[in-house]
């Protein structure tokens, strides 16, 4: 690993090319379903090395030097690619940047929010997980990165500024993590056989808590059941939706798209079955036949939900960082995830999750995690120069 000072260095392209790239602990674990017992909670407290904290908690930029404040501005290109590698519902990639040299600004692109996003939930929470990759590109740099969540009431669409604190060297989890960006993907596909690795689902739950939320697994048993049957629901009612159907058309692409956003063949998977265990997923293809991936496979071997304490904008960007953070924990070891939207769309929906699952919180995401072999990262648009709002 280079030192912190000379990665990355102005001209030297990063360790992966972000664009090119799309183309082609032991703790507790805080459990929801097993048959008569009581939820399990996952104690507070984040293990040392690799899940410490990864940003500074100063509130300003007293003590850092003019070298530490051109550090942004000597690498906007590499932190805005970085940063677009999120995840995004349809991959609509909703966010622009700002950058300067001393700060970079995350703003919210409503031209690119989905019309059953009337709240801006699912936008919030896609910008969230674009700065959690910013933030983490930060550290790839060698500093801690200086969040301020909301910073002007009077611009809405301002939703953080991300300035360098103290210098320091990234941690294991975080040079991985960062490896993995290239490679993580929405996975829609079958999932392969095999077990998760031993203390994986605790190191996600950490990450998920570091980041100021909780995910909660369900196991097998009623509370599955309960979740399958809601989600099912809802699965038939937003596939007859005309509108959620004019949408889907909208943002998915045929093998022949050269589109750098929405979501290409390659990544949508046939509604020819569903395998158990599987909750059922948006129907991408619409009788169009541009799916490309099989369908079947094995069982997902973790099922959860991403929840935040409250359900107000900065808990949706929260709650982006740690979806971002936990998949990119995740993809490391080449696990990945099947995120489920739909279900949530409604408020009422929501509502009815966290109450007949007895959740601690507010449902932001349902995910099922596995390996899989059988897609790869959908593309990105260009970073080009730093966009304005």
């Amino acid at each position: 690993m280079l030192p912190a000072q000379n990665r990355c260095r102005p001209g030297l392209r990063p360790p992966w090319d972000p664009v090119d790239a799309g183309r082609g602990v032991t703790a507790c674990v805080r459990v929801f379903g097993r048959p008569g017992s009581r939820p399990k909670t996952l104690t507070p407290v984040l293990a040392a090395g690799d899940h410490a904290r990864m940003s500074d908690s100063r509130d300003s930029m007293t003590g850092t030097t003019a070298v530490q404040a051109q550090v942004l501005a000597g690498h906007g290109r590499f932190l805005i690619a970085a940063a677009a590698r999120a995840p995004s519902v349809h991959n609509t990639q909703p966010w622009r940047f700002r950058v300067s040299p001393d700060v970079v600004e995350l703003w919210s692109d409503p031209q690119r929010k989905l019309r059953a996003d009337p709240s801006g939930r699912e936008m919030l929470i896609s910008c969230g997980a674009a700065l959690f990759g910013l933030r983490l590109a930060i550290r790839s740099l060698g500093y801690l990165p200086v969040t301020e969540l909301l910073p002007d009431p009077a611009q809405l669409r301002l939703l953080a500024r991300v300035r360098t604190g103290a210098a320091a060297p990234a941690n294991g989890l975080e040079r991985r993590m960062l490896d993995a960006v290239p490679h993580r993907h929405t996975h829609r596909g079958p999932f392969a056989p095999g077990p998760l690795p031993h203390g994986l689902l605790a190191g996600l739950q950490h990450d998920a808590l570091a980041e100021g939320a909780t995910l909660a697994l369900v196991t097998g048993g009623l509370a599955y059941d309960r979740l399958e049957r809601i989600t099912a629901a809802a699965a038939r009612r937003g596939d007859l939706n005309p509108r959620a159907r004019a949408e889907i058309r909208r943002w998915t692409r045929t093998a022949a798209s050269m589109a750098r956003d929405g979501i290409p063949a390659t990544a949508l998977a046939s509604r020819t079955g569903r395998p158990p265990g599987r909750l059922p997923q948006r129907d991408f293809d619409l009788d169009r036949g541009i799916a490309r991936l099989p369908s079947g496979g094995a069982p997902p071997p973790a099922t959860a939900v991403l929840l935040t304490p409250g359900d107000r904008r900065a808990d949706w960007l929260r709650a982006g960082q740690a979806l971002y953070r936990l998949l990119l924990h995740a993809a490391s070891q080449r696990l990945f995830a099947s995120l489920h939207t739909q279900p949530l769309e409604d408020t009422a929906t929501r509502g009815l999750i966290s109450s007949q699952l007895a959740l601690p919180g507010h449902p932001q995401m349902l995910l099922q995690l596995g390996p899989a072999t059988t897609a790869s990262a959908t593309g990105r648009r260009l970073p080009g120069e730093p966009d304005s709002p």
